[in-house]
């Protein structure tokens, strides 16, 4: 998941009646809350409190993240992808996912497979529509990330690729 990625994600939580989300995806987590009471050092003990010691005062007002969980999430994006090799393809939406064309047909692809930016990675049902998802880019796959036919979410880890 990119920082581009969470911006969006940040957007659309700040839209919405949702106070809370956690999200994880292999050893990425990331945690957003809008809650008026944030506990900085569960988001990262190295920052600063975000209420003050001195009279245990909440604060009046407090955007829906603020500036602790931001550098928090954007220090969690940079150890998250200097500890993993590859590129990872996310599910673009909610569904089941098939990693064979049929239950009779060979796997789209394995890890040690070559594939080319734009082949078939697998196929994601969603509202009885088959979606493929195809590959980012060129490479040899090093995980599957799920398994056959069961339910992924949005932004949901299916692949890596280096």
């Amino acid at each position: 998941m990119n920082f581009s990625e969470i911006n969006k994600i940040i957007d659309k939580i700040d839209q919405s009646s949702i106070k809370e989300i956690h999200l994880k995806q292999g050893d990425f987590e990331l945690v957003l809350s809008k809650n008026e009471l944030v506990n900085a050092e569960a988001v990262h003990s190295n920052q600063p409190k975000a209420v003050s010691s001195a009279n245990n005062q909440k604060m009046t007002e407090q955007p829906a993240v603020n500036a602790v969980t931001e550098v928090a999430i954007a220090e969690t994006i940079v150890a998250s992808e200097a500890e993993t090799e590859g590129e990872l393809v996310t599910s673009p939406l909610v569904g089941v996912v098939y990693l064979q064309p049929a239950p009779d047909k060979a796997k789209f692809v394995e890890v040690g497979s070559q594939v080319n930016k734009g082949d078939t990675l697998c196929i994601v049902e969603a509202m009885k529509v088959m979606n493929e998802i195809p590959a980012d880019k060129s490479g040899v796959i090093t995980e599957v990330l799920v398994d056959a036919e069961t339910v992924v979410e949005f932004g949901q880890a299916l692949f890596k690729i280096k």
